[in-house]
């Protein structure tokens, strides 16, 4: 789709971020798909069945369907799925379609994306079909860039990747928590120093970076789709001062909880 203009995508309508029930699934369809469904999963555990294929499935889990495909889906309902799906066509045949399936490691840009084309179709936003093709555009560059992606040495061996991705993957899981650094490094099994370090080199931004925005996005989530109030919001991600709070946010977000909500 690198060849596809912004203005050859065709919004539909089925789009959203959604916590699914515990006995949600996703049946078999009898006709298979009739365009593409943008399939990404933010936390919980499941299985996605595609045309014949088993891939188990949890947070970073991407997919892009394409017209013709068969998937269907299940999830642990004591672990449930919380997804955003967007169906879109494209007007123009198109010379590179992203691979079906891939975990992203580092999502935070993906994930921006993925909520700024919910929210643009929330309120009635100037210009938001034209934003959001540009979105679409953006989030199949992204896509196409990590399937086309080389394998490279790495400094650090695959069991330090691994113990730096999981405490990212848990600082995530737990926004609202005051994590010390040296808890932390403790939970990779390296020292704070080492730890900061790597953290940095294989995250792009500093631990305590990370823990903020980490919180900060789970409070745009909450303001936006958990109908909770800027009070409520901060007392449930640990803050003690709801002005704190608001400043941080500001800081990061440009706009104030307020105006978010």
């Amino acid at each position: 789709m690198l060849n596809a203009a912004p203005s050859s995508f065709v919004l539909l309508p089925s789009f959203a971020k959604i916590s699914c029930e515990p006995g949600w699934k996703w049946q078999k369809r009898e006709k298979p798909m009739a365009n593409y469904d943008l399939f990404y999963v933010w936390s919980g555990e499941g299985e996605v069945t595609l045309n014949g294929k088993v891939y188990p499935v949890g947070a970073g889990s991407c997919f892009l369907f394409r017209p013709g495909d068969h998937p269907t889906a299940t999830h642990n309902p004591q672990k449930p799925l919380v997804l955003t799906y967007i169906h879109f066509d494209v007007s123009e045949p198109v010379t590179e379609v992203p691979e079906h399936y891939r975990v992203l490691k580092d999502p935070i840009d993906f994930e921006f994306l993925l909520s700024r084309y919910v929210r643009l179709f929330l309120v009635e936003t100037f210009a938001a079909a034209e934003e959001a093709r540009l979105i679409l555009k953006q989030l199949m560059i992204h896509l196409l860039r990590h399937d086309r992606e080389e394998p490279v040495e790495r400094k650090a061996s695959n069991q330090l990747t691994e113990s730096i991705h999981e405490v990212a993957n848990y600082i995530r899981q737990h926004p609202g928590t005051a994590h010390r650094v040296d808890d932390l490094a403790a939970r990779a099994g390296l020292s704070p120093r080492y730890f900061s370090i790597k953290f940095k080199e294989m995250i792009g931004m500093s631990v305590q970076t990370y823990m903020i925005r980490t919180r900060i996005e789970r409070a745009q989530h909450l303001l936006v789709h958990a109908g909770m109030n800027v009070t409520e919001v901060a007392d449930a991600l640990g803050y003690r001062d709801i002005f704190f709070f608001s400043r941080q946010f500001k800081q990061y977000t440009g706009k104030s909880p307020s105006e978010i909500r």
